[in-house]
């Protein structure tokens, strides 16, 4: 006839355990709290107290900086800037700052042939500022006569 029905064991799921999940969570908890620890400790990534070094700086050697009237030059029609300002420094050695102050009209009108007769796609070039400086520092070097001129700094170069 008919069999009673019997209940499969495959059919009702067991219930799994929750045990792998709580380990998981308590130890990333540990972990985390472990990690923050050491960083906010600063045993990882941290400021330790190590020793620092005095650093022993030789003194700044005696120079001072001549400043040099801003110069604006008028480009050529044809350009994409329509005018050059120009505005620099000189670093000389202190006892020379007389006289090379004295130089300044002279050193004036040197930079600005320099600045006139310089094609004006050189200016545009990215790279061009280096060897301006160069060519006017050599000048003004020329003018000023052997070790009254150390460096020239460049403070303004805009083309507009």
């Amino acid at each position: 006839m008919a069999e009673a029905e019997t209940p499969d064991e495959e059919a009702t799921p067991k219930k799994k355990s929750k045990l792998p999940i709580m380990i998981g969570a308590v130890l990333a908890l540990v972990l985390g709290g472990g990690g923050f620890y050491a960083t906010w400790s600063g045993m990882i990534l941290g400021a330790h107290e190590e020793e620092v070094a005095v650093v022993t700086s030789s003194p700044l050697p005696d120079i001072a900086f001549v400043p040099v009237e801003p110069i604006i030059v008028s480009l050529t029609p044809g350009s994409s800037a329509r005018h050059l300002r120009f505005t620099s420094q000189i670093e000389v050695n202190t006892p020379m700052v007389e006289e090379v102050t004295l130089l300044m009209p002279r050193i004036m009108d040197i930079m600005n042939g320099y600045l006139r007769a310089i094609d004006v796609t050189q200016l545009e070039d990215p790279s061009a500022l280096i060897r301006i400086r160069a060519h006017m520092l050599r000048r003004i070097q020329i003018v000023t006569g052997e070790g009254r001129v150390r460096d020239l700094l460049i403070t303004e170069f805009v083309l507009n």
